[in-house]
């Protein structure tokens, strides 16, 4: 949804734009948003589906992350879930 009228037919391309956007939204780095990415993917062969991707969680901030991302990954996976 950031780049409107763009398509994208290759996979590989996506997976690139999802993480330039991601890097977009929280710097270089190991880096987390509660910024969503919006994809929508076109088939005359798929059922409309929504996914969300969260960050896994984890115990031990790893090298460039700060010490709070574990509370602030604990923070977002509860804010979804409880809708």
């Amino acid at each position: 949804m950031h780049v409107p009228r763009k398509r994208f037919t290759d996979f590989a391309m996506v997976r690139k734009e999802i993480a330039d956007e991601t890097d977009r939204q929280t710097g270089h780095g190991k880096g987390i948003s509660s910024v969503p990415i919006h994809l929508s993917i076109f088939s005359p062969n798929v059922v409309n589906l929504t996914l969300i991707d969260l960050p896994g969680l984890t115990k031990v901030a790893v090298e460039g992350q700060p010490e709070s991302i574990v509370q602030e990954i604990e923070n977002m996976v509860r804010a979804f879930i409880e809708k």
